[in-house]
């Protein structure tokens, strides 16, 4: 490390003011600072707070805390791929063959991701002459995970291009962005490529290997959707009795809760997810309230659902909706945003809920969209800023209201 920080030392002549590459100066304090602290400290006087904790290795800890979700979405791409084609069904035979197939296909996407968006936030890092901030770390690695192994790496750098500019960088960068930004790059992606991305078909690399001509499957989602479409036998009968190229009993709720199945690379575990917000709650990175809420909220209306039920969807037990879809993921890392939620403690229990009441609105009642996490989250970073706004306002007419004047 001594040899990377002399090396540093003797470059960075060049960036400062009056060196000849003093336009890339922040291009340059980026990289000097993501591999080392600054050496600079403030000169504020008065009462100051010291923390441990700054932007930087706060965004680190979502990414370690991504870092399941990540692992076991390379490993089941793997398991599925060697399903779809005709391969070993056990769970951890051929580990090292799942795994590799999966990086072969997940890796590169990250690497897409990042490279876009850096590229983007070095542009208007240097146009608008301040550093580069470190909230694309996040970003860049929630951008792949919610996103089918499949998706096409032009189509991740066209997201990404347009997430980081239109739902960041045209609010004034990082920390002012009103939407998640991830979020905003999967719904680019649905309502731009829907083909590849529309939700209601599970994705499967088949690689070099067709033994099923034309695969395609439907999702848990849809299975439901159908069931209560049809009114044969109930949700609950229709995915357990769901049978595919990749075997029978693909969507019961021990499998769907592990996350054994077809779907974007980061979302089909509940248990990773989960893992990730004992990492985040822990840490204090993220709000147990927004955690707690949304999936409370989501399970208040699906009960609802099922008092006022009129068909198989609507009488779906509540539970089921916890590990469908990405809800479970979506909650965790993209509503918990610090910058797009809800930022007063009365709030952030309002958010929650409606996310995950939305949620569950969405998906019984919209058949042309079976998820629902990824609108209701977009839906309600709008509405964050509200919703704090009347906490406080009722906070304030209390207090006065107990004033003596």
């Amino acid at each position: 490390m001594k040899f990377l920080r002399d090396l540093l030392d003797k470059q960075k002549p060049l960036f400062e003011k009056g060196g000849k590459l003093e336009s890339l100066y922040y291009a340059f304090e980026a990289g000097e600072t993501f591999m080392f602290s600054p050496k600079h400290t403030t000169g504020i006087k008065g009462a100051q707070v010291k923390d441990a904790i700054d932007l930087k290795r706060m965004m680190i800890t979502v990414v370690i805390a991504m870092i399941p979700c990540l692992l076991f979405g390379m490993y089941n791409t793997g398991h599925q791929h060697l399903l779809a084609t005709g391969g070993t069904a056990g769970l951890w035979e051929n580990f090292g063959e799942k795994l590799g197939i999966g990086a072969m296909l997940v890796l590169p996407l990250v690497l897409v991701a990042y490279t876009a968006g850096g590229v983007v936030e070095a542009v208007f890092a240097i146009v608008r002459k301040h550093p580069i901030n470190e909230g694309f770390l996040v970003t860049g690695m929630l951008i792949p995970l919610v996103v089918p192994a499949t998706t096409p790496l032009w189509q991740v750098a066209l997201a990404t291009v347009f997430a980081v500019v239109i739902a960041k960088e045209v609010f004034g960068g990082t920390g002012m962005n009103v939407l998640n930004v991830a979020m905003t790059a999967r719904a680019f992606l649905y309502f731009a490529y829907p083909a590849q991305i529309s939700g209601d078909q599970v994705w499967t690399y088949l690689g070099d290997k067709m033994p099923v001509d034309g695969f395609s499957g439907a999702t848990a989602l849809s299975v439901v959707y159908n069931a209560g479409v049809e009114g044969t036998q109930s949700a609950v009968e229709a995915l357990a009795a769901h049978n595919t190229v990749l075997g029978s009993g693909l969507y019961e709720f021990a499998n769907l809760f592990m996350g054994w199945i077809p779907g974007s690379i980061g979302e089909t575990s509940t248990l990773m997810a989960l893992v990730g917000a004992l990492i985040l709650v822990a840490t204090g990175v993220a709000s147990w309230k927004i955690i707690v809420s949304g999936f409370a909220g989501a399970y208040i209306m699906g009960f609802v659902m099922n008092l006022f039920a009129v068909n198989e969807y609507m009488a779906l037990p509540p539970q089921y909706h916890w590990v469908m879809g990405g809800l479970a993921f979506g909650i965790v890392f993209m509503a918990t945003d610090p910058v797009s939620a809800a930022q007063t403690e009365t709030g952030k229990w309002i958010y929650g809920l409606l996310i995950g009441f939305l949620t569950v609105i969405i998906r019984v009642t919209n058949p042309a969209y079976p998820e629902g996490i990824m609108l209701a989250v977009l839906f309600m970073n709008v509405f964050a800023p509200l919703i704090d706004y009347y906490v406080v306002k009722a906070n304030k007419t209390r207090r006065l209201q107990r004033a003596t004047v």
